[in-house]
């Protein structure tokens, strides 16, 4: 099981820098670096809903689950 960030997508859509998202929605850098990357291991949903509102997209616009198969 995996979930995958696709904030990079969004980002790119809308023509705007990382740096520009955090300063946004007071993060720091780093801490959405470590977001873009799926190197977190959670996330606070009022990250979420910062993200979502000044990106005008919806949750699933950056979050999406890819179901692996089990190895047998």
């Amino acid at each position: 099981m995996a979930i995958v960030i696709e904030l990079d997508v969004q980002l790119a859509k809308r023509k705007m820098k990382s740096i520009e998202l955090a300063a946004a929605i007071g993060i720091t850098p780093q801490n959405l670096s470590i977001l873009r990357s799926g190197r977190a291991k959670a996330i606070r949903f009022s990250t979420l809903e910062a993200i979502c509102q000044h990106l005008s997209c919806q949750p699933g616009d950056i979050l999406r689950y890819l179901d692996e198969p089990a190895n047998t």
